[in-house]
């Protein structure tokens, strides 16, 4: 199965798996399960806004930074710019935060609330270089969707 078909079916398992729950913290907890279980990546979570600072949020990998401040590393951007950041080797990012030096390239992609507002950011991390690409970008983008309308946070 291709990539494109592969998050084809992997969005429509997301909105199955999240839809009509009122779990926020569940919710986000198996999409992160879903995601990492079937792309095999490093590590897969999200981060949500709270006050001035990003703040983890349910996730699968190992252990994780607790909070990232607006701007700063791949994260901090992306909530600070709105939009997806494709990192194909992290150690080239300016003011990469390293929560683990086996993670080699990076997406993070915005979660808007129906506002246009960033509330939080689905980031996730490959042990490998170059792993994430427009493709990744357009699907993640759209299980973002998903996920903001579904997910009360």
């Amino acid at each position: 199965m291709d990539k494109n078909e592969t998050y084809r079916l992997l969005a429509k398992q997301v909105e199955s798996l999240i839809e009509g729950e009122d779990n926020p913290t569940g919710q986000l907890a198996n999409a992160a399960a879903l995601l990492h279980e079937t792309m095999g990546w490093w590590w897969t979570g999200f981060y949500l806004v709270k006050d001035d600072r990003l703040q983890l949020g349910p996730f699968q990998g190992p252990i994780a930074c607790y909070s990232i401040k607006r701007g700063k590393g791949v994260c901090g951007t992306a909530w600070q710019e709105g939009r997806t950041i494709v990192v194909p080797d992290v150690e080239a990012f300016p003011g990469h935060i390293a929560c683990s030096s086996l993670s080699r390239s990076e997406i993070v992609v915005p979660l808007h609330d129906s506002e246009g507002n960033v509330i939080g950011v689905l980031d996730i991390d490959s042990k490998d270089l170059a792993t994430f690409d427009d493709v990744d970008a357009h699907w993640l983008e759209e299980i973002a969707r998903i996920i903001t309308r579904c997910v009360k946070l």
